[in-house]
């Protein structure tokens, strides 16, 4: 497992080691989507995330999405059988705590093989998110989009779900 001073950064000329990126709670209320942002903590801690997610109050449905330096996201959906979690690229876990230990909460083990040549691949409840409009396939299809960031991959599943527009206008830069 890679510590926080030699992960890998999205910008080679920066000094900062800091992981960067988004987390936002998702909550579903009187038939409208409503978004709300998640502390920074929650882009290297699984157990703040999951902290952050459960103290999302509505009668509705309600979930997290963490984009963690644009190369993956996390869904985190509490449950009356537990936190369920969706990794959108399991070979993120070389180099990223929160990867990692989402595939830990799993019970997944990497293959031997050498990952750092390795494709992308989700890992997790692909059914996360059925009972709220979004099928496990179409959840696949946008995981398998390799060639989007994944802060594009959160905006594609926004859209499809009917809260594009809100996530939009909470994205850093919108």
């Amino acid at each position: 497992m890679a510590s926080t001073s030699d992960r890998n950064t999205r910008d080679s000329d920066s000094n900062d080691d800091a992981v960067t990126g988004s987390a936002f709670g998702v909550l579903q209320a009187g038939g409208s989507w409503q978004i709300t942002r998640l502390d920074d903590a929650a882009l290297t801690s699984l157990d703040d995330a999951a902290r952050q997610v459960r103290s999302l109050r509505t009668e509705g449905a309600s979930f997290g999405l963490v984009d963690v330096d644009h190369e993956f996201f996390v869904i985190l959906r509490p449950g009356p059988s537990g936190m369920r979690l969706m990794l959108s690229d399991a070979t993120a876990s070389l180099d990223y705590d929160l990867a990692a230990d989402v595939l830990d909460e799993l019970n997944v083990d990497l293959p031997d093989e050498d990952l750092e040549d390795a494709d992308p691949w989700g890992e997790g409840d692909m059914a996360i998110l059925e009972d709220v409009g979004l099928p496990p396939g179409v959840l696949e299809i946008i995981v398998s989009e390799t060639d989007l960031y994944a802060d594009e991959q959160l905006q594609s599943l926004a859209e499809r779900m009917g809260f594009g527009e809100e996530l939009e206008r909470h994205l850093p830069d919108s």
